[in-house]
């Protein structure tokens, strides 16, 4: 079993949970999170956040006019069977990638094991 982490746009969220859900993984874990890549933070990526939605001017583009300020995103993880990582990471990337900085990343861990709190059920089963 792997898990499989994903840091993604916000913007793209609904397109990736409904895509994992039609590719017949529809348990996602999501949250809020704040990050920044390597690079400086390019002002003209950050107004273009604002015009399209995904950042709202009021309260986060006010705090990215500084370097180093982070930009929200989702993070998105789930766990599968060792031979379906490549198609959730496969369905992820043919949502997310628009070949921009800030497109996210994915992250690929071994699970060792699994149980399933309510009835203690272990291995592939408890998924």
């Amino acid at each position: 079993m792997k898990e499989v982490m994903c840091i993604i746009r916000l913007n793209k969220v609904n397109k990736t949970k409904e895509s994992l859900a039609e590719a017949g993984f529809p348990s996602i874990t999501c949250r809020k999170v704040l990050g920044r890549g390597k690079k400086s933070i390019d002002m003209a990526l950050i107004e273009s956040y604002v015009e399209s939605g995904e950042i709202q001017s009021s309260s986060y583009g006010e705090n990215l006019s500084e370097r180093g300020r982070l930009i929200p995103k989702r993070f998105i993880t789930l766990v599968v069977n060792d031979d379906e990582v490549k198609t959730v990471v496969d369905t992820i990337m043919s949502v997310n990638s628009t070949g921009t900085p800030g497109d996210g990343k994915i992250f690929i861990l071994p699970i060792e094991e699994v149980y399933r709190v309510r009835d203690g059920q272990t291995g592939e089963s408890a998924i």
